[in-house]
């Protein structure tokens, strides 16, 4: 948990007015390259089945031997979707965030975890940030919806709608999941850069899997210390661009006056998703 005997992790001290940093390639260790190969052999293992498969044809079009250099991926994104990402000391404010966002800058943390936190860390690093956001960002229909999610942010500030829209942002860019033909895959970033909860959240039987609705989505709390107890299914992503494209206002309104959801329950207007097991996806194909 961050406090002020545990602060933020990065140096701010050299960001500019906007929170960015250089990247500082030539900076990292030979130890820290070989860290990241790690992490990245160890997930990209485990994509198939799980991630959705624009994540995994572009997680390996962006894949380099270590850590990736920004500006190669910079080339990349331009000419694809017109993104950029931009290096940053670690956590910024919001309105930081959702103005580079607006802008169609991604922020990447530059700093990487250490080798005992290979499989948890409590912040964001450059593996979480790069590996987990950057592939989708070459979709052209999740880089807009991820653009008009930052302008939505900048708008959320003034309307009192920041929590709200933090539970969209975590139910979806960080931990969402898409229904597929081939059965559910996850999107999230969240998900995606986790060793764990890359198959718990299809595989277990513990989770409750809810058909996406916003307003379901932005009345519930989420879990920060371990795996999520509900994820929220879309069909596609022009469905995630078209549901969250209206005005939030009138939305922020009707939400001050109802309650919040544990995300431990459902309620009464779920409509829940049955994984299909990887078993049972091997046989029909088989068959």
């Amino acid at each position: 948990m961050l406090t002020p005997d545990n602060p933020l992790r990065g140096d701010y001290s050299h960001m500019a007015a906007d929170y960015t940093v250089a990247q500082e390639w030539a900076a990292y260790s030979a130890e820290d390259h070989a860290l990241y190969q790690r992490l990245f052999e160890r997930q990209a293992a485990r994509l198939p089945g799980y991630a959705c498969d624009e994540f995994i044809e572009h997680v390996h079009e962006l894949a380099s031997d270590g850590i990736p250099r920004f500006e190669r991926a910079n080339e990349l994104l331009g000419r694809a979707t017109g993104w950029q990402i931009v290096g940053v000391p670690g956590l910024i404010p919001d309105d930081v965030f959702f103005r580079h966002l607006a802008n169609r800058r991604f922020p990447v943390t530059v700093w990487l975890r250490k080798p005992e936190e290979f499989d948890y860390i409590v912040e964001p690093d450059v593996f979480h940030d790069f590996f987990g956001h950057v592939p989708l960002l070459m979709n052209p229909v999740f880089a807009d919806y991820l653009q008009e999610y930052g302008r939505g942010g900048m708008k959320a500030l003034s309307l009192g709608g920041l929590g709200y829209l933090a539970r969209l942002y975590w139910y979806t860019v960080e931990f969402g999941l898409i229904d597929t033909p081939q059965g559910l895959r996850t999107y999230g970033a969240g998900i995606l850069s986790s060793g764990g909860e890359i198959l718990h959240c299809i595989d277990s039987p513990a989770p409750h899997r809810v058909r996406f609705e916003l307003m379901r989505v932005m009345q519930t709390e989420y879990r920060i210390d371990r795996f999520q107890d509900t994820y929220f299914v879309i069909d596609s992503y022009d469905q995630l661009f078209r549901e969250t494209a209206q005005d939030f206002a009138p939305l922020y309104e009707r939400l001050r006056g109802l309650p919040t959801i544990d995300p431990s329950v459902t309620v009464a207007g779920d409509a829940l998703v049955a994984p299909v097991s990887h078993y049972d996806t091997h046989r029909r194909s088989a068959a």
